[in-house]
């Protein structure tokens, strides 16, 4: 399992798929304890900078997985960004290392508990409503582009 994760997550990387269309970033599918999440992948520089900036909304089950070039002590902050959201730090297996509730408009910075490879971001208290936990598995159902993440 674990190197399946791995490989695909470094297939997406590798493809630089964040550049598909006409600026619209890829997105893939993901599981965590059966509750099934549509995200968009930042796997660029300027992708991870702009992360979910000046969005107004983001669909329920949707959010935005952030590909870090190599595993670090990696930091998320809310700047120009109006959505409450969560984010999940997740270590090279898929394991989610910490979750942190993000306030908007904000430059506070979140950090990763411990060297992460990814950050999931999803609305606030997303991952609390259901129960996810440090520790919950991140798991890659679906690495191809998907046309519609709506």
């Amino acid at each position: 399992m674990l190197r399946i994760f791995l490989a695909v997550l470094l297939i997406i990387n590798g493809l630089n798929l964040s550049h598909a269309g006409e600026g619209k970033l890829s997105t893939v599918k993901l599981s965590i304890l059966d509750h099934i999440i549509v995200a968009e992948v930042a796997d660029t520089a300027s992708a991870r900078m702009t992360g979910l900036m000046h969005r107004t909304h983001l669909p329920e089950n949707n959010g935005m997985l952030f590909v870090f070039p190599e595993s670090g002590i990696h930091c998320m902050w809310m700047k120009d960004t109006a959505l409450p959201l969560s984010v999940a730090f997740v270590d090279e297996t898929g394991k989610i290392i910490n979750l942190a509730e993000m306030t908007p408009e904000t430059l506070t910075p979140h950090c990763a508990a411990k060297s992460a490879r990814y950050a999931l971001e999803m609305n606030g208290g997303w991952f609390r409503k259901r129960k996810i936990n440090i520790g919950n598995k991140v798991i890659v159902i679906s690495p191809e582009l998907i046309d519609s993440y709506r």
